[in-house]
């Protein structure tokens, strides 16, 4: 595996291991005020990267698309906003960062319901 699926799996992997130190750091703190912070960083980060590198893996005509590269592009940029944006919020910084964050991910799967509907080469 190489390319698209394989940059989305390896990116996935890193939002689950940041995403597990802080669950294991809060558990050890007893301060579970970021757990939505790691909530976030698991599904967007975790789960939903992973999902998209399965489905460019399974359909690889997809993966070579430069809306899907726009895509997993816009994926990521939501994820580094998204989960620092809520930690903000939650800690009464600013909201400014998870609006941003979440209105990039809608974004981002917005791009991810384009590929699947459409089916065919845009680049």
């Amino acid at each position: 595996m190489r390319g698209l699926p394989f940059f989305c799996l390896a990116s996935a992997s890193l939002y689950a291991l940041v995403a597990m130190s802080l669950g294991i750091y809060m558990g050890a703190s007893h301060d579970h005020v970021l757990a939505p912070a790691h909530a976030h960083l698991n599904l967007v980060g975790w789960v939903s990267v992973a999902l998209y590198g399965l489905y460019y893996h399974a359909v690889p005509t997809a993966a070579e698309t430069r809306l899907a590269k726009i895509h997993v592009a816009v994926a990521s940029l939501g994820v580094v906003l998204l989960a620092p944006g809520i930690a903000l919020a939650v800690l009464g910084i600013t909201e400014g960062l998870a609006s941003i964050g979440s209105l990039v991910t809608i974004l981002s799967m917005l791009l991810f319901t384009t590929v699947i509907f459409t089916g065919r080469k845009t680049a």
